[in-house]
């Protein structure tokens, strides 16, 4: 059983959470929505997706799903942040990474040698550089002393629960070692083929 910390209860996050507490993890779902963190622990959700009120309904009664709004110590960090677009001052949309920073700000104290971070909100190139740098610079540990990888998620509406699980997943690692690392972890809950790279890659 690993300790999972998952930021961002959305439609990729909640069901991530959900399955990770079926799959034997113990799973901490952080959120900044105050009534969000309120509906999970009642073992309820607060989107539409088929079987996932059920799903985080028994993790909650089992006791292996709790939502907060501050991250916890964790061996696992996965941040499912939103990624919205803003327009810059020409009026050409660029992605918002905003809310990335803010999740790396929270976990950087929180980190140890050995935890794993996982981001897969939609980002642009780049992204997972100024991650590791901002988690290092804050978390006062060296870089060999965590694990960072990009995982891109790309799963239909209406069968998310069973496309986590079934897709194919591009995993890309700071270094590769990040990369086994990450896989080695997504191998506990996924079935469809994991395949390593570069987090550069994972990100294209």
């Amino acid at each position: 059983m690993t300790v999972c910390c998952i930021l961002g209860l959305g439609y990729i996050g909640l069901p991530t959470a959900a399955l990770l507490a079926r799959s034997g993890h113990s799973v901490i779902g952080v959120d900044v929505n105050a009534q969000v963190v309120t509906t999970v622990n009642q073992g309820q959700i607060h989107i539409v997706e088929p079987e996932l009120n059920q799903t985080v309904a028994e993790a909650v009664a089992a006791g292996s799903l709790r939502a907060q709004l501050t991250p916890s110590p964790a061996e696992v960090f996965l941040i499912a942040v939103p990624t919205p677009f803003r327009s810059t001052s020409e009026g050409i949309p660029q992605p918002n990474i905003d809310f990335v920073l803010s999740a790396a700000n929270a976990i950087a104290p929180l980190l140890k040698p050995g935890n794993i971070v996982l981001l897969e909100s939609t980002s642009p190139v780049g992204t997972t550089e100024m991650l590791f740098a901002e988690l290092a610079a804050r978390s006062g540990l060296e870089a060999d002393e965590f694990y960072i990888a990009y995982c891109p998620e790309r799963v239909m509406p209406g069968r998310i629960l069973n496309e986590l699980v079934s897709n194919d997943r591009v995993i890309g690692g700071w270094t590769s070692a990040a990369a086994e690392a990450a896989k080695e972890f997504y191998a506990t809950f996924c079935q469809g083929k994991l395949l390593t790279t570069n987090a550069r890659t994972a990100e294209l």
